[in-house]
């Protein structure tokens, strides 16, 4: 958690949007999209690169930022990065949740847990691992492959997961072509795995 705004009250938003949701378990509900900013954990393959630094981001009043979601009619919220937890999400979780709004996480655990949360989504990166109180609470593991020796990483971190934790191979973006072909042949021989792709890229939708 930043030392900015501890309280939670404010936080720095970078983009707000419904669309749906594109990734993992949840890949086709209908979500509403926040993105915090915020980020040092700074992957070289990111495609949200514009939401590392906080300071570029107005911080923003949680009771705008849930009144948004209600003017959109979702039922659920994608609260994203950057990393999310470099901020307490604790209010934020409380106020959508007092209006009936499901709330879901993407996090790479590098921060202590803040918040109420429906679902956790944890994706792990190898240069900042997450902190151990993260591993059991995670619904979904989503790993991210740019080429073959990442799978030894995500087999590595799924022996950390909790025993219900849903386990997703995803390919990197800009490498698609050149690795899909590879996670789908490892998850054929490997059958707890499951193929997280990027829909909402292929949709042509944020």
């Amino acid at each position: 958690m930043t030392d900015t705004d501890s309280s939670g009250l404010n936080l720095p938003l970078v983009e707000e949007f419904y669309s749906v949701q594109g990734e993992g378990y949840n890949t086709g509900r209908a979500a509403y999209f926040i993105r915090v900013g915020g980020c040092d954990v700074c992957c070289s393959w990111c495609d949200t690169k514009y939401s590392w630094n906080a300071e570029l981001h107005p911080m923003v009043d949680i009771e705008a930022i849930a009144a948004g979601v209600v003017a959109a009619g979702a039922d659920s919220v994608v609260v994203t990065g950057g990393e999310p937890l470099m901020w307490n999400l604790g209010p934020l979780c409380d106020l959508l949740r007092s209006k009936g709004i499901e709330t879901f996480l993407e996090t790479s655990g590098t921060y202590p847990l803040t918040g109420t949360w429906d679902w956790i989504t944890l994706s792990p990166k190898k240069n900042t691992p997450p902190l151990p109180g993260i591993w059991s609470r995670a619904n979904e593991l989503k790993v991210v492959i740019q080429n073959g020796t990442d799978f030894e990483e995500a087999e590595q971190y799924s022996r950390k997961a909790g025993p219900g934790c849903l386990l997703f191979l995803q390919p990197e973006w800009s490498r698609y072509r050149e690795i899909i072909g590879e996670i789908t042949e490892y998850v054929k021989k490997n059958t707890r795995w499951r193929v997280s792709l990027q829909a909402h890229k292929f949709m042509h939708i944020p």
